[in-house]
């Protein structure tokens, strides 16, 4: 089997034409990287909505285990999806925090890997480096949630730009990578 497979015309010109707009999106997102965070907070509410009206749905009309569990955990999450979608800023502020306190623990953890002993040399120092790192932008991102709210939307912009121009040069050259499947990888036909 060959390492890509040629595309239709159709599909080609498709990933084209969906690559250039999210190109443009993300074009948009790194000129207001915190309105594009705010953005996909309000569109997660929206996920929300939907999975909490059907978690309720479920409940009433299905005869499962658990239906008032179900039912009550639905109306749980829609009301969390109420909130977000009623302070999109204040639900992004609050995410925001949450990052920069992960960065300091994800932070704290590589430091103490690099001196656990375990590691030497270049790895060691990277390890030191890296977690250095994540506790600075950690600590930023906590005393100043817009700077935090700017660096999501800053890397959400970029996996954007990098996803966009992926798309654009598969169906320009009509060809993608296949994937392996799990039968490839372990020689099962």
């Amino acid at each position: 089997m060959s390492a890509s497979t040629k595309e239709a015309g159709w599909v080609r010109w498709f990933e084209i034409i969906l690559g250039i707009i999210v190109v443009i999106l993300s074009i948009y997102a790194l000129a207001y990287p915190a309105v594009t965070f705010v953005a996909i907070v309000f569109l997660l509410g929206i996920i929300l909505l939907i999975v909490g009206i059907e978690k309720v749905i479920t409940g009433i009309f299905l005869h499962i285990r658990n239906r008032g569990a179900t039912i009550g955990l639905g109306i749980l999450v829609l009301i969390f999806a109420g909130l977000v979608l009623a302070y999109p800023v204040g639900t992004a502020w609050i995410f925001v925090i949450f990052i920069g306190i992960a960065l300091l623990f994800a932070g704290g953890a590589s430091i103490a890997q690099g001196f656990s002993g375990k590691e030497s040399g270049w790895k060691r120092a990277f390890l030191i480096g890296v977690g250095a790192l994540l506790i600075i932008i950690g600590i930023i991102t906590i005393a100043s949630p817009l700077f935090g709210a700017a660096f999501a939307g800053f890397v959400i912009a970029i996996g954007l730009l990098i996803a966009g121009i992926e798309m654009i040069t598969a169906g320009a050259t009509g060809r993608r990578l296949n994937i392996p499947s799990a039968d490839t990888l372990t020689g099962k036909k």
